[in-house]
């Protein structure tokens, strides 16, 4: 089990979204809801089924996130 811990939310810790830290490996989980659009989904690839949580490398969000 990863130690985690809340970074921030615009929920005020209600629900998602929300961003967490790993602590043991420094990715970032993102939680956040299900994009059911169809359309939408049709243009993403390499996801499965009903995930709503993303693990990321820091370095991801570091160098391609936005900035403002």
């Amino acid at each position: 089990m990863s130690r985690l811990r809340f970074v921030g939310s615009t929920s005020d810790k209600t629900g998602c979204p929300a961003v967490f830290e790993d602590l043991d490996t420094g990715d970032i989980i993102i939680q956040g809801d299900e994009v059911t659009d169809p359309e939408d989904r049709a243009q993403m690839y390499g996801y499965r089924e009903g995930e709503t949580l993303v693990r990321v490398p820091r370095e991801l969000l570091t160098r391609f996130a936005p900035k403002e």
